[in-house]
């Protein structure tokens, strides 16, 4: 988001609140009326559906049916029934008899008001329909049924003949229940050594009452008066800045600054303490799953009981009684991906973004959003405050704090008074590596040093696989995905040819199918995996690992990776983004990356911003205990600024830098953008879209709208791309501009229009 959302500059639709109770209603309730026919009119409501619809439906409330907005219901649409949430009284612009009755109301808790005016807000800031939204926040439908239950044993009120029927197995069952609580069946009767039948027998007799209780799982409650650990003068006032955010339990929006190592995590966790001892719930947002395990870890040291974790990777069990933990105020604490900001949270009050820069953030297809930036809306909305933690700050951040929309707490230097890694720029016009390899002499010479010494390397490379491009040597083309404008990369370790946009797979190829040529292919430049056999080729005795999203294909394995590493059992790890950052590895002293730059190629507008980053992040996993670090930087460009800045650890200076030359050109976080990528199977279908659109572009004063063009990546998934870019002054509405813009224009059905509005990719 170009200066970072501000709630109140766009329109959110109102909703009914709920009907007024005790004196408030008698109150307000209207008098008698003596039309009797107009007492009869059905009452209707607004239900939107979790589709791709422009807009909620008036349904009818049957008669004794009590419905509130927020409900959720089961409402019949077309032929068959689907499940949506009551948004509102109706709109009165259908006839009453055209309309259909909702046939349920679902048992779980109304969705809150202030979830509903979020996806609302999203969907008009993202220009995408309210039922995607939706959608994301209805992520587990199972969590909206009614919850299974159980029967359980308790001691029935004592009967004349007691004594005759009480054996010594049914005493044994008694004693158990003695002063405890009632008990499963299989439960009491393994406790008490019986068989199940003992139980159902007490049951029938009179000696035991069988009662029905909801199954619920119970969620372990971190403690926040759980004592913490010895904070700095620094961590220690910027921790009671935060207190006192959370405790004026209103909005604020803070931006967490510092350097990697300065022990941001242990400020924001006296953030989470705090709201936890005024019983209220905590959302921690993190890039990367990867980052989860050592967190996890910290947390459960910190308070005792551990987060619930929100991922891809829970089980749908998992999922449904989480969400309803939440729903119901029982989870305490967060701890997720972008999607976790969706949750249904009862009493939600902290919200903190770690690594706030981070481009993870960013959902790129369906509903495009920035969850950083959605983050700060939600927190508005629900009065909480919100933390953004980065040792990187994005511009955004950095212009709504100069500003005045975010304040700032700063910590300058590491916990503990270690000092940041030495980084080096090596220059690879000088320093060649040996034909055929990737590393230069002086990182060959820094890891026999760190070997020798009994300490880690990280090689860095943030390009997965063998090799980015695989080539005929007969003929010279090269191995392309099929289905997108896209080379495929060569895994050579899974034996498969892999295209990263579009997931598609095929085996190794032998034959050209251009020329026909055998075995005539060459892999052109590195990748991580042939980084790793250059790696065991010089260190053999070495034990090497790879850290990236082919090899850790799950949590568990990333967790497992990182115990691996702090438990000193890797000599050499060698990863992608996925080890850039979050980490804390004692005996890593040395990290290299291999090319620095990789980013800064293509014309993105971010490039500079972050590959800074990504490399300051990166050389920050190096000395992080009692051992000077150092950070080697391979590059063929060593007086780039992003280079300079690197080298001179002035970030500021750079990042001042940066912010003029997008001043100048009125971009982002000066300016505004939006993107459109029209996409469909019929390149003639997508161009007469395209031309349709050129003809109405906005023609206004501070407003550019360049294009059409084909899209850098042009093919995708089989679907022909199109690409407006629309520049606008930071002043413009540009919500309102794009509405009058796209409403004039129709789409045949194969032709699909997404709109990205403040885009992070421009592929």
């Amino acid at each position: 988001m170009a200066s970072g959302p501000d709630v109140r500059a766009t329109t959110i639709s109102s909703v009914s609140p709920s009907e007024p109770q005790g004196d408030e209603a008698a109150s307000t309730r209207p008098g008698p009326v003596e039309n009797t026919a107009l007492q009869m009119v059905p009452r209707t409501v607004k239900v939107l559906l979790p589709l791709p619809l422009a807009d909620a439906y008036d349904y009818r409330v049957p008669d004794g049916m009590d419905v509130v907005p927020g409900h959720f219901v089961v409402v019949p649409l077309g032929k068959r029934e689907t499940v949506g949430v009551v948004w509102g009284e109706g709109t009165g612009e259908v006839a009453l008899e055209k309309l259909r009755d909702i046939a349920e109301v679902l048992p779980a808790l109304p969705m809150a008001d202030a979830l509903r005016r979020f996806v609302d807000w999203v969907s008009a800031y993202t220009l995408a329909p309210p039922g995607p939204v939706l959608r994301m926040a209805m992520s587990v439908p199972s969590a909206l049924e009614a919850p299974k239950t159980e029967t359980i044993y308790r001691p029935a009120e004592t009967s004349g003949d007691e004594a005759l029927k009480v054996t010594a197995a049914r005493r044994r069952v008694l004693e158990a229940l003695r002063d405890g609580p009632a008990m499963a069946a299989a439960e009491l009767a393994h406790l008490a050594g019986v068989g199940a039948s003992v139980i159902k027998t007490m049951a029938s007799v009179g000696l035991l009452e069988p009662v029905e209780r909801t199954m619920r799982r119970s969620f372990p409650r971190p403690d926040g008066e759980r004592p913490g650990p010895t904070l700095s003068p620094e961590q220690a006032s910027a921790a009671q800045a935060l207190v006192d955010k959370v405790q004026a339990n209103a909005f604020s929006a803070t931006l967490l600054d510092g350097v990697p190592g300065a022990g941001k995590t242990e400020v924001y966790f006296e953030a989470i303490a705090a709201a936890l001892a005024a019983g209220r719930q905590a959302l921690v947002l993190l890039p990367e799953i990867a980052l989860t395990a050592q967190w996890l870890k910290r947390f459960e040291d910190r308070f005792g009981a551990p987060p619930a974790p929100w991922h891809s990777g829970l089980t749908g069990l998992e999922r449904r009684e989480t969400w309803r933990g939440i729903a119901e105020g029982r989870v305490g604490v967060v701890v997720g991906a972008r999607s976790a900001l969706f949750l249904p949270f009862a009493k939600l009050g902290l919200i903190v973004v770690d690594e706030e820069h981070d481009g993870s953030f960013k959902q790129d297809e369906g509903v495009c959003y920035n969850a950083r930036d959605m983050a700060v809306v939600r927190a508005r909305l629900v009065a909480a405050p919100i933390v953004l933690a980065s040792a990187t700050p994005s511009l955004e951040s950095v212009v709504n704090v100069a500003t005045g929309r975010y304040t700032a707490l700063h910590l300058p230097g590491r916990h503990g008074g270690q000092q940041l890694a030495r980084l080096t720029a090596i220059d690879l016009r000088r320093e060649q590596p040996s034909r055929g390899r990737w590393l230069s002499p002086p990182v060959v010479e820094a890891m026999k040093q760190t070997l020798a010494a009994g300490e880690q390397s990280l090689l860095f490379l943030n390009r997965r696989g063998y090799a980015p491009l695989t080539l005929c040597r007969a003929c010279g083309h090269g191995l392309e995905c099929p289905q997108c404008s896209a080379w495929l990369v060569e895994h050579r370790f899974r034996r498969t040819l892999v295209c990263h946009h579009c997931g598609h797979t095929e085996p190794p190829a032998h034959a050209c199918k251009y020329c026909g040529a055998v075995d005539q292919f060459v892999a052109c430049g590195p990748g991580v995996e042939r980084l790793a056999e250059e790696a065991l080729e010089l260190f053999p005795e070495a034990r090497l690992e790879l850290f990236t999203s082919d090899s850790l294909m799950n949590r568990d394995e990333a967790s497992a990776a990182v115990d691996r590493m702090i438990a000193g059992e890797i000599d050499i790890l060698i990863g992608t983004q996925m080890a850039a950052k979050g980490h804390h590895f004692p005996n890593l002293t040395l990290v290299a990356v291999i090319d620095a730059d990789l980013g800064l190629n293509g014309g993105d507008l971010r490039a500079a911003e972050r590959t800074f980053q990504l490399l300051y992040q990166v050389a920050g996993r190096a000395g992080r205990e009692d051992r000077p670090g150092r950070a080697l930087v391979q590059t063929h460009m060593p007086e780039h600024p992003v280079m300079q800045a690197l080298v001179s650890g002035d970030r500021d200076r750079f990042v001042a830098a940066e912010l003029a030359d997008r001043a100048v050109a009125g971009m982002p976080p000066y300016g505004r953008l939006a993107s459109l990528i029209v996409s469909g199977p019929d390149p003639a279908a997508v161009d007469g879209v395209c031309a349709a659109l050129a003809r109405r572009a906005p023609q206004q004063q501070g407003v550019t709208v360049l294009g059409p063009s084909t899209a850098p990546l042009a093919l995708l998934r089989g679907r022909h791309r199109r690409r407006f870019l629309l520049k606008a002054s930071r002043e413009t509405a540009l919500q309102p501009l794009l509405h009058a813009w796209l409403e004039q224009i129709g789409l045949p059905g194969s032709v699909r229009l997404q709109v990205d509005v403040d885009p992070y990719s421009f592929l």
